[in-house]
C-alpha cells in the first residue's frame, strides 16, 4: 500500500495527558509510524488511544506483579484480581487499536507498507 497522503513528517510529542507508561509507547512506535508514512493529523487521536490502552496494560502488570494475581474476598476466600480483567480488557483494546495503526505484522502489510520505489534500508535507524 501507498504511504498516506498528508502524512506527518516528524514525530509529534506525546499529549502531556498521557501516563509515563503510555508516553514510552507512543515514542516507541511513533517514529515507525511516521517513517512509512502512515501517520497523519486526523489519526493522532487513535496513536493516543493505542498508547493509553498499551500504558494501562502495562500498569496492570505492574499491579499483579505487586499485588498478587489473587485477592481476599469479605468471606475469606479469594477471587482474581480486578487488575486482571483491566489488563485484559486493554490488551484487546491495544491489539485492535495496532491492527488499525499497521502496527501489526499481518497489518503491516496492508497499512503503509513500503511500496517498490521506496527505500526500505534501515540503516537511516542505525539498525
Amino acid at each position: 500500500m501507498k504511504p498516506v497522503d498528508g502524512a506527518l513528517r516528524r514525530v509529534p510529542v506525546a499529549p502531556r495527558n498521557l501516563t509515563d507508561e503510555a508516553k514510552a509507547e507512543w515514542r516507541r512506535v511513533a517514529p515507525d509510524l511516521v517513517r512509512r508514512k502512515v501517520l497523519t493529523v486526523d489519526n493522532l487521536s487513535l496513536l493516543e488511544s493505542y498508547a493509553m490502552a498499551i500504558g494501562m496494560v502495562k500498569i496492570s502488570a505492574d499491579t499483579l506483579r505487586v499485588e498478587g494475581h489473587a485477592v481476599p474476598t469479605a468471606k475469606g476466600g479469594m477471587q482474581r484480581h480486578p487488575a486482571v480483567q483491566t489488563m485484559r480488557e486493554f490488551m484487546c483494546e491495544g491489539r485492535r487499536l495496532a491492527a488499525e495503526l499497521g502496527l501489526t505484522p499481518t497489518s503491516r502489510n496492508k497499512v503503509g507498507a513500503p511500496t517498490e520505489d521506496q527505500d526500505d534500508d534501515l540503516a537511516d535507524l542505525g539498525v
